[in-house]
């Protein structure tokens, strides 16, 4: 496997592991304002954990959601994703580590390693595949009620949290790619370079041939 894409690769891992743990806490999944005068204006904003107002003043207000069972299935699915998208992209940086040409972990097994670094870009497509679904679920219920004359609860907009959770899904998805591809490739070169080298059944028989009457 090609080292630079390796290295490539792991910082496009890493940036999107990390970008998923500054998207799961942040506050602003969805944003609404609430127009008034100097002392009303308020802004309203939630994530999957609590829901927080503000008001002109700076004053600011949160508050957990109160019960799990309670909440939307959209959230509750969207909170499982996330934490699975970290424990993904934990396990994907782990292996994508040991199975570096330039790591001395894993001995000097290179097909081994390989085989690890390629475990470990699919663990971090798993990880950007869980991420755009939670952040793009979540958005579609905000844009379907935001969209709709009939909803009679607050209307949100798609807040700074999503942003960050689509680009740690693009991160990941394309350094877990990058691993992947170039793990196959590699395997293909070395078997082929294998067979290139196995002497023939021919070349066998005629050189057991001469050693055996000559």
């Amino acid at each position: 496997m090609d080292p630079i894409v390796e290295v490539v690769a792991l910082l496009l891992g890493f940036l999107g592991w990390v970008m998923v743990g500054i998207a799961l806490p942040n506050r602003y999944w969805k944003t609404s304002t609430v127009d008034g005068n100097v002392i009303t204006t308020s802004t309203i904003y939630e994530n999957l954990w609590m829901s927080c107002a503000t008001d002109s003043t700076g004053v600011h207000n949160c508050r957990e959601f109160p019960s799990l069972l309670a909440l939307n299935g959209y959230i509750q699915a969207s909170r499982a994703l996330m934490i699975a998208s970290i424990v993904f992209g934990t396990f994907g940086l782990v292996a994508a580590l040991v199975g570096m040409q330039c790591s001395k972990a894993g001995g000097e097994n290179y097909v081994l390693k390989g085989r690890i670094a390629g475990t470990g870009g699919v663990l971090f497509i798993l990880q950007g595949l869980c991420t755009m679904i939670s952040v793009s679920w979540y958005a579609f219920n905000i844009t379907q009620d935001f969209f709709d004359p009939f909803y009679p609860g607050t209307k949100f907009e798609i807040g700074e949290g999503l942003y960050i959770g689509w680009c740690s899904a693009v991160l990941a998805i394309a350094g877990g790619s990058c691993l992947t591809c170039s793990f196959h490739y590699n395997m293909k070169i070395a078997r082929g370079t294998a067979y290139s080298h196995a002497p023939s059944r021919s070349v066998a028989a005629s050189t057991y041939g001469r050693n055996a009457y000559v």
